[in-house]
């Protein structure tokens, strides 16, 4: 629609009221709108960058203080190393052949028994005790069989008043099968029975061997004998004194860390330091305080709740490594995007480690000589499962290693950061691995494992080395994380304090920016700095 004036000669014509043009005015007032709130809602001071949270020691560090901080971390690992190693072996082994418990030996008696045999004396210090058979044959063939037979084992306990106390019958419903492996003339050793606790001082054994006749007869077992095993009283008493040792040292971390950040709110505390009040209070838990508890009770509870808390803390440490390298460049961590993928993940190796425990410690407590040749099926199916968890969580860990190095390398600090947390873990698991490898073989998920680990161990270094790495790793990474020694001060006298805005302009502010430049995303590329 136009209109002409004839006094002025022009003509204009009116604007079309299109539905386009009013969406998109309407969307540009709503965008400008959300701007000037968007510095509000934004997560500026509460956002995880270097100079809105803590600054910790790792930030005023030079090159020398890193090296004798991983120095001092070498030299407690091997002290600790050369305590063990100096250190009785952790079990005790003593033996009996058959050919002195059956003296006349009729036919087949070698072959099935009966066995009838004493302990040595054990104390609230053995712990546990195992009973292993090996079977020694006359067969000169270069040949590899094996045989699977039943045992039967009656138990009794023997009280302070000398009198016999049945605990096993050896007719009760129970398939006892075991397998020998025989190469020539040695086989592999089995396991007869295991005891977690010990209630007598001394234990009257008898055990019978079925179906072993025709093996007899084919091959001719020369002797069976049998070693008793349990844990040494020196050490236990070593075991005692140092897991002491590390319980107050952690008490004591625990304790000056949160008296270093006691001054500070925690909406100001790094991911790291946010992540060490957690792992602190559970490195507590792993020397376990009731230890004691063990010797005097004769339960299975002490050990069980041993065993969930060290699952427990080495899962949150696991959890722990995936929440840093992904937080480090993730601003909003909630919980269903964040951390319940992570739980997932840590949570199922969690329930597998804590099953396996339970499941072989029940099924021990119901029957001593208890074999994983019973449920061989469930056994495998843990095993598939824990493996095939962990390597999800390992595919995922390198994953987002990856990122963050791609994303935060070239970042100031932030590069600090990632690479003192990559080196000093990757020195922690490849020492376990190595300890793990030299002592237990590739196949730590051996059959029966649970019962078997603790009679690998030949000596206290490789408790010295596990226990003491664990903590130093803490210990360091509570020193490297605490506050600097500037940050109090800067934090009372300068922060949000325009009068002092100049002071409280470091060198990260130059780099990362202003509060309203840290809306942007950690990663942006260079073109969007450029002005020109």
């Amino acid at each position: 629609m136009s209109k002409g004036d004839g006094a002025l000669g022009y003509t204009y014509q009116l604007p079309s009221s299109s539905w386009s043009i009013r969406i998109r005015n309407g969307l540009s007032q709503f965008s400008d709108l959300f701007s000037e709130f968007n510095k509000y809602i934004a997560p500026a001071y509460h956002h995880d960058r270097c100079e809105r949270s803590v600054q910790m020691r790792l930030y005023s560090m030079h090159k020398r203080e890193f090296v004798m901080v991983f120095v001092a971390f070498f030299a407690c690992f091997g002290l600790g190393v050369f305590i063990g190693l100096a250190g009785p072996p952790i079990t005790t082994t003593s033996e009996q052949k058959s050919s002195k418990l059956l003296p006349k030996l009729n036919g087949t008696d070698i072959a099935t028994g009966p066995f009838i045999m004493k302990t040595p004396a054990m104390s609230t210090y053995s712990q546990q005790l195992w009973v292993i058979a090996k079977v020694a044959t006359e067969n000169k063939d270069d040949e590899t069989y094996d045989k699977t037979f039943h045992v039967s084992v009656t138990i009794e306990g023997i009280t302070a008043d000398h009198k016999p106390v049945m605990v096993l019958r050896g007719d009760q419903a129970h398939n006892r099968s075991r397998h020998l492996h025989c190469h020539q003339q040695s086989c592999e050793e089995f396991i007869v029975l295991h005891l977690g606790f010990l209630d007598y001082t001394h234990y009257i054994l008898t055990v019978n061997f079925y179906g072993l006749e025709s093996f007899h007869q084919r091959y001719s077992i020369k002797d069976v004998t049998f070693y008793f095993k349990s844990y040494n009283p020196a050490f236990t008493q070593i075991e005692i004194w140092f897991r002491f040792i590390f319980l107050m040292g952690t008490f004591i971390v625990t304790c000056w860390f949160a008296h270093a950040l006691r001054m500070f709110s925690m909406h100001d505390w790094s991911i790291e330091q946010k992540w060490m009040s957690v792992l602190l209070p559970l490195l507590l838990l792993y020397n376990d305080p009731i230890f004691p508890m063990t010797f005097l009770v004769n339960s299975w509870i002490p050990g069980m709740v041993d065993a969930i808390l060290q699952a427990s803390f080495l899962c949150a440490l696991l959890l722990f490594w995936l929440c840093i390298y992904h937080g480090l460049r993730q601003n909003e961590r909630r919980l269903l995007t964040f951390y319940a993928p992570k739980l997932l993940i840590v949570g199922l190796l969690w329930l597998s480690a804590v099953t396996m425990a339970t499941w072989q410690e029940f099924n021990e407590l119901r029957d001593p000589t208890y074999s994983y040749k019973l449920d061989t099926s469930n056994f495998y199916g843990f095993k598939v499962f824990f493996f095939t968890v962990g390597g999800v969580y390992l595919t995922y860990l390198m994953y987002l290693t990856l990122r963050a190095y791609s994303d935060l390398r070239s970042m100031p600090y932030f590069d600090m950061r990632l690479k003192f947390l990559t080196l000093l873990m990757l020195i922690v698991l490849s020492i376990s691995i190595t300890i793990t490898v030299l002592r237990f073989g590739v196949g730590i998920l051996e059959d029966n494992f649970v019962a078997e680990l603790s009679t690998t161990y030949k000596n206290s270094a490789e408790f010295m080395s596990f226990y003491g790495l664990l903590n130093f790793y803490l210990y360091t990474m509570a020193y490297v994380y605490s506050p600097s020694k500037t940050a109090a001060y800067e934090s009372h006298i300068t922060k949000d304090n325009p009068a002092f805005s100049m002071i409280n302009d470091s060198d990260e502010d130059v780099i990362y920016g202003s509060d309203d430049e840290s809306r942007q995303p950690l990663n942006r590329s260079h073109n969007d700095d450029d002005s020109d």
